[in-house]
């Protein structure tokens, strides 16, 4: 790694403590950066680059990995990855050891590799993006974990209350030079292709593709059937079968008659202003991998 190393902490992961201590006892200093609830991560990481660090080290879940990354895309500094969040998507991808002590030790002995963002309206994303019934879950489920629930108890509550509203978005797609309107329940732009065959759902073979994997729901999905699809999205597993339509692009513009839509953005939900523009950023961004 390239010293000065910072080790950025999301207060809200379990293993925080742990990844600190290990941290030291590998033998790699550190600054440690705790961030504050309700803090900008993305800031706290951009001053740290403008402060001299070229080696950030992200402690969390794809979300906390998302904005540690967006401070550091198209630059000379590389990002190292602590996964400890429920799912950890992009580590998984970028082919991570389980466990602490081994990612640990990649931070020692890996290498740094040039992957793949995207990015929607100068937002960025490093697995994938959604809108309609995903967002509108995600939000939901956040309002009830304020209240104590657990995550899974809350999103369960989210489902069904979204399932209640049976939403549908109303888009105009512009893929490749063709227009075409589509009513559906649901769209997900991944960056890069994710395979769709039996036992491989939802995992991307390259992360250095240049492209994006647009996926829009068929309106006839019932209630059941965006059931079914909430989970896939929450798990990343999105395949053809009857519920999809796919593309494979480099960019995609999704227009609505609303000014600004719900958007989530690796697990996290941001009102953007329409219409979107959904673009890969190729090579943008240096990770230390196995």
């Amino acid at each position: 790694m390239t010293p000065p190393v910072a080790l950025i902490l999301n207060p809200s992961s379990s293993v925080a403590e742990t990844a600190a201590a290990l941290m030291a006892e590998s033998g790699i200093e550190a600054k440690l950066t705790v961030v504050l609830p309700d803090s900008d991560i993305t800031e706290h990481a951009r001053d740290l680059y403008q402060s001299g660090y070229r080696t950030l080290i992200a402690v969390g879940g794809d979300g906390t990995v998302r904005a540690v990354a967006a401070a550091i895309l198209d630059t000379d500094a590389v990002l190292g990855i602590l996964p400890a969040g429920t799912l950890n998507h992009f580590a998984r991808d970028l082919g991570l050891p389980p466990g602490l002590a081994a990612c640990i030790q990649v931070l020692k002995t890996g290498t740094a590799r040039a992957v793949d963002a995207a990015e929607v309206n100068g937002h960025p994303f490093l697995n994938n993006s959604g809108l309609g019934v995903y967002p509108s879950m995600v939000t939901r489920r956040e309002k009830r974990r304020r209240f104590g629930l657990h995550k899974w108890v809350a999103f369960f509550l989210a489902c069904m209350a979204t399932l209640r509203r049976f939403p549908f978005l109303d888009v105009q797609l512009a893929v490749e030079g063709k227009v075409f309107q589509r009513r559906t329940p649901f769209v997900f732009i991944g960056n890069n292709v994710y395979r769709t065959e039996p036992f491989h759902f939802g995992t991307r073979d390259f992360l250095a593709g240049g492209k994006l994997f647009l996926a829009v729901a068929q309106h006839r999905i019932g209630r059941l059937g965006l059931l079914r699809l909430a989970f896939r999205a929450l798990f990343g597993r999105i395949r053809t079968a009857q519920d999809f339509d796919i593309f494979e692009v480099k960019e995609v513009r999704i227009g609505s008659r609303h000014k600004r839509v719900p958007v989530s953005l690796d697990g996290e939900v941001r009102l953007i202003e329409t219409p979107l523009h959904y673009r890969s950023r190729p090579g943008a961004l240096r990770v230390i991998a196995p």
